[in-house]
C-alpha cells in the first residue's frame, strides 16, 4: 500500500517518481491527493539520492482536473483552502535571493523546489491538473496525450496561477484560445506552441521521460540545477539588471563549491562526474 493516499512514490535511479492514483477517473484531483503530493514531493526533496522529480499520473491519464463532485459541493462563499507549508524550509532552493515570496498558491512548492521538477503528461489532461503540469520545470507528453483547460465550459476563470504561468509559456494570444475556447488539442500542437518541450512515442513514452531524468541526475551538478532553476524563476520577477547582480553573486560561490571543482577534474580526467551537490 502507498504511504500517501490518491499518490504513489518510488525512488529509481536518483529519480523521485510521484503519480496520482485515482487510474478510475483518470485521476480527478481530490483534497486528499493534493496533501499527498506536496508530502512526496517534500519527501524526494529531503532525500540526498534524489536528483530528479517525475509527475505522472497511474493508468491512462495524467489528471482529469478536479474531481466533479467535490465542484458540485461548491457553493457561494465555499473558501479555497490555502496552503499552510509554502515556507517550509526544505521547499527552499538555497539560492541567495528567495524566490519564495514570489511564488505562493496550490502549488507554488513546485517552483521552489531545489530539484527539477519534470511533468509526463502520459494521457488526458484538462483543467486543474493542466495547472499543475504548468508548475513543473519541464513537460513532456505522450503521442496520444489529450489536452484541454476546461474552466470555461464549467463557468469557472483561469484558477490558480495559469493566467500568469501559460501566457510566458505559449504567448497571449495563445493563452487565451486555449482558455476562452476550452477546446481539446493534441501532443502535436502542445509541442507546437511551446506547451510541451518534447512528444515521446506512447509506446515508450515513461521509458523516455526517466531516460532524460536520469541523464540529468547523473551527469550534471545538483547544487548548479537548484541554483539556476531559482534564477530562471526569480528572473521573471526581476529587471535585468536584478538578474544580472543575482548571477554575478552566484557565480562567484560556485567557484567555491566542490561540484566545480568536480567538474573540471572529470572534463580534465576524462571520466564520468561524481557530483556531490555541495
Amino acid at each position: 500500500m502507498s504511504a500517501y493516499e490518491d499518490v504513489l512514490y518510488e525512488v529509481k535511479h536518483k529519480v523521485a517518481i510521484v503519480s496520482l492514483n485515482r487510474p478510475d477517473s483518470l485521476n480527478a484531483y481530490t483534497t486528499a491527493m493534493g496533501r499527498s503530493l506536496e508530502s512526496a514531493v517534500a519527501a524526494a526533496i529531503a532525500d540526498d539520492t534524489v536528483r530528479v522529480i517525475v509527475l505522472t499520473g497511474a493508468g491512462r491519464g495524467f489528471c482529469a482536473g478536479a474531481d466533479m463532485k467535490l465542484l458540485q459541493q461548491i457553493t457561494p462563499g465555499t473558501a479555497t483552502a490555502k496552503q499552510t507549508a509554502d515556507t517550509r524550509p526544505e521547499l527552499r532552493s538555497g539560492l541567495e535571493a528567495d524566490v519564495a515570496p514570489h511564488y505562493s498558491g496550490r502549488f507554488g512548492y513546485l517552483l521552489r523546489a531545489s530539484k527539477p521538477v519534470i511533468a509526463a503528461v502520459n494521457g488526458p489532461i484538462a483543467g486543474l491538473g493542466l495547472v499543475l503540469a504548468l508548475y513543473a520545470d519541464l513537460r513532456f507528453a505522450g503521442s496520444d496525450a489529450k489536452f484541454t483547460t476546461s474552466f470555461a465550459q464549467r463557468g469557472l476563470i483561469a484558477e490558480h496561477g495559469i493566467s500568469w504561468l501559460l501566457p510566458r509559456l505559449i504567448g497571449p494570444a495563445n493563452a487565451l484560445d486555449l482558455l476562452l475556447s476550452a477546446r481539446k488539442f493534441g501532443a502535436a500542437e502542445a509541442e507546437r506552441i511551446g506547451l510541451v518541450n518534447k512528444v515521446f512515442p506512447q509506446a515508450s513514452f515513461m521509458d523516455d521521460v526517466i531516460a532524460y531524468a536520469r541523464a540529468l541526475a547523473d551527469s550534471v551538478s545538483p547544487r548548479s540545477m537548484a541554483i539556476m532553476k531559482a534564477q530562471v524563476w526569480m528572473a521573471l520577477c526581476q529587471d535585468f539588471n536584478q538578474s544580472l547582480d543575482l548571477a554575478d553573486s552566484e557565480m562567484r560561490k560556485s567557484f567555491a563549491s566542490a561540484d566545480f571543482k568536480e567538474g573540471v577534474a572529470h572534463f580534465v580526467e576524462k571520466r564520468a562526474p561524481a557530483f556531490s551537490g555541495a
